[in-house]
């Protein structure tokens, strides 16, 4: 019972997936951020329904890319695209560290938060305009690895602030359970990429590590730590990356 509520209490947290409602103790949430590929997996496979319908009835790719890049935003509720706005207005501010983590608690949405969106939202439909159902267990793959690495970086990363939903899971989080269960989801994300989808697989499994290697350096230098909003800027950086490398590399591989 105690894996069920904390498989409820990640798909609350990190999804818009109408769930029970779970107890909120530290026990249920010591193993929560384990399940927490899960919405990466049903972010994959409603885009992957999606592409399969387009294939089907809709031949052209603007329909396809628009919806395309919404709909991990209607699975997730965006909380992760958050996050990434924030640390993009953190970031161009150029301020000293203290004042970048200020920036990031406003709730206050500045310019380069709304172009950095734009931006990202643009680049991700026009990737997906060009992808196929056939890519179904990458675009999964691609899902749950960046929710796995994510995880991980959450439980071994310096952290900038002792308060924060970030900082309340990793303090109750049963440190050694979740670090096998997501390098286990970071196995198998990356094995699934490799053997379906060779060099271009393999090349965006490598991708999100890279970003992985990013974060943590971007972190430490500008922030002191990860926070919840830098794991949302991860998140969807990773996820759009690895998978350009996929659709992409699949093409002039």
């Amino acid at each position: 019972m105690r894996l069920v509520h904390a498989l409820l209490i990640a798909l609350s947290t990190y999804s818009k997936v109408p769930v029970p409602q779970a107890e909120w103790t530290e026990e249920n949430k010591a193993y929560s951020m384990a399940f927490f590929p899960l919405v990466g997996l049903m972010c994959g496979g409603a885009l992957a329904l999606w592409l399969r319908l387009c294939d089907a009835l809709l031949p052209g790719g603007v329909l396809r890319g628009a919806i395309g890049a919404a709909i991990p935003l209607l699975v997730t509720g965006g909380i992760h695209m958050d996050g990434f706005m924030d640390t993009l207005d953190a970031l161009a501010s150029w301020q000293p560290k203290e004042r970048r983590l200020e920036i990031l608690k406003d709730s206050h949405t500045g310019a380069f938060a709304v172009m950095g969106c734009c931006a990202y939202l643009l680049a991700m439909a026009g990737i997906l305009s060009e992808a196929d159902a056939g890519l179904w267990a990458g675009l999964c793959a691609c899902f749950a690895l960046s929710r796995a690495l994510s995880a991980l970086a959450l439980l071994h990363l310096p952290k900038a602030k002792a308060t924060g939903m970030l900082a309340g899971f990793a303090a109750s989080a049963h440190v050694r359970a979740v670090t096998a269960a997501c390098a286990a989801w970071a196995a198998l994300a990356v094995s699934v990429l490799s053997a379906l989808f060779g060099v271009a697989g393999a090349l965006s499994a490598a991708s999100a590590f890279a970003c992985l290697m990013h974060y943590r350096r971007m972190s430490l230098r500008y922030f002191g730590g990860v926070t919840g909003d830098l794991a949302g800027w991860f998140l969807q950086t990773a996820e759009l990356v690895s998978l350009s490398v996929l659709v992409i590399g699949g093409k002039l591989l």
